[in-house]
């Protein structure tokens, strides 16, 4: 991104990083397996992220505050409202792509 300042970089990118926050939030089809099997991160890879940043900074943020940052609520509720079990599809697909790392 040339010619923005490195501020406006952050902002641009928190921006970002808000926005596909709430896009999961709103999309709770969408198991994170699928995510992983797809993407390969899913909701929780970013709330460890969101931690891993905020312990880089010497800052207070437990494991469940940043699942309860990226999940809209704490993880177990959201667990319970929307998480499914794995298809063996889903499964198979995720063990395969564990193999390979």
């Amino acid at each position: 991104m040339d010619g923005i300042d490195e501020t406006t970089r952050t902002e641009l990118e928190a921006a970002v990083f808000r926005r596909l926050v709430s896009h999961l939030q709103g999309r709770t089809d969408v198991q994170n397996i699928d995510l992983m099997n797809l993407a390969g991160f899913c909701r929780n890879c970013l709330s460890n992220w969101l931690k891993d940043a905020a312990d880089e900074r010497g800052l207070a943020l437990s494991k469940d505050q940043s699942r309860e940052h990226v999940y809209g609520m704490p993880y177990d509720a959201w667990k319970a409202r929307h998480q499914g079990e794995a298809s063996p599809e889903q499964a198979a697909a995720f063990a395969a792509r564990v193999e390979k790392h």
